[in-house]
């Protein structure tokens, strides 16, 4: 094995000798009954952001769905596959959580490889391309508006207006924009800085994140 696997199977082991063994009840109570997360957090592939270590979260708390860019696709119910509309709709009609969270953060790759995209350096690839492109419109957007920024500053608002954009799209699944209206379900907006540690949510009638004071 490479020194990856070797990495990998090697924390298997400290995990199953340490807290798998300190907590064996209660992952057997885990497994014997139907999973009750207490919300859904929509996260990006990056390695560096791991939801339950942000929040410390425990097991069963956490539905997480993770793509490129923390993107939510709009609601199409048609044959084609949809990963993330799946997680969804199971997590929000099956499981019954009543918290959906969009979780962005700064150093996204997916949102780079869109703002190359819109400056004329489209990324290679038969899925990425089509996949950021959820996000077109926040880059023309952005970079129309404040073009005068530089590079940093201009990706930081493309995180997190892609953030708010698909808070939007999580409103075109009927199952969502129902129970938000009945007030079953509530949406939120995160934005994490992987460097500085801070989480920011966003305040819908400010229009903008505001960080969590410690």
């Amino acid at each position: 094995m490479d020194d990856a696997i070797d990495s990998l199977i090697a924390g298997y082991r400290a995990f199953r000798k340490g807290q798998y063994r300190q907590n064996e009840e209660r992952y057997q109570a885990l497994a014997a009954r139907r999973q009750k997360p207490k919300a859904l957090v929509i996260a990006c592939c990056d390695s560096r952001t791991d939801p339950a270590m942000v929040f410390q979260s425990d097991p069963g708390e956490l539905f997480v769905v993770r793509n490129v860019a923390n993107l939510v696709p709009p609601y199409e119910p048609d044959s084609h596959y949809h990963g993330t509309s799946a997680a969804l709709e199971f997590g929000v009609k099956s499981l019954g959580i009543k918290d959906v969270i969009v979780m962005g953060h700064a150093g996204c790759g997916g949102i780079e490889a869109l703002h190359d995209g819109a400056r004329g350096t489209p990324p290679p690839g038969d899925f990425v391309p089509n996949w950021i492109s959820l996000a077109g419109d926040v880059a023309a957007q952005v970079i129309e508006k404040h073009g005068d920024l530089d590079r940093p500053s201009t990706l930081r608002l493309m995180e997190q207006q892609a953030v708010v954009a698909s808070l939007d799209r999580l409103r075109t699944f009927p199952f969502i924009a129902e129970r938000e209206r009945s007030g079953e379900l509530k949406l939120h907006g995160w934005f994490y800085g992987i460097g500085t540690g801070i989480l920011s949510v966003y305040d819908a009638d400010r229009e903008q994140f505001v960080d969590v004071i410690e």
